[in-house]
């Protein structure tokens, strides 16, 4: 990927971020995640209709690659089914960690395909998509017992 543009779409996704601000609505499933390594703290916020991720948000102090990833990561699983949404958590996990992974699901999040040159900030880019996690894996456990 081109190096400017990949700069060009962080910072895009940093300066005007997607649905960041939470909604008062008991409808929606919240997760409150936080770097002990850095300033990072975001809540996560979603809303299942239906088995599909009808709706995202995020709110909290972050760093520009923090922030930029929870706004691409609302893009790219609005619309998801909570199926479709672990494959692409798992997905953007492994191309974090260096392993194995489907780019073409990943839609924009591609971006940071080299994010494990800086170690330090992988957390920063996982942050919120653990977030996301955290809540599916949360409601399935639920289901599981009910």
């Amino acid at each position: 990927m081109d190096k400017n543009f990949r700069r060009g779409l962080i910072l895009e996704h940093y300066q005007n971020p997607r649905n960041k601000g939470l909604v008062e609505d008991d409808s929606y499933h919240l997760v409150d995640m936080n770097n002990e390594s850095c300033i990072d703290e975001v809540k996560v916020q979603i809303k299942i209709e239906d088995n599909i991720l009808k709706d995202i948000h995020f709110d909290g102090e972050a760093c520009a690659i923090c922030t930029s990833s929870s706004s691409i990561m609302v893009e790219t699983l609005l619309g998801k089914t909570v199926e479709e949404a672990i494959t692409i958590l798992k997905n953007f996990a492994n191309m974090i960690d260096e392993k194995e992974y489907d780019a073409d699901i990943l839609e924009q999040a591609v971006v940071y395909d080299d994010i494990y040159k800086q170690p330090n900030r992988k957390k920063c880019a996982l942050l919120p998509w653990w977030g996301v996690e955290k809540i599916l894996g949360e409601l399935e456990n639920h289901d599981a017992t009910h």
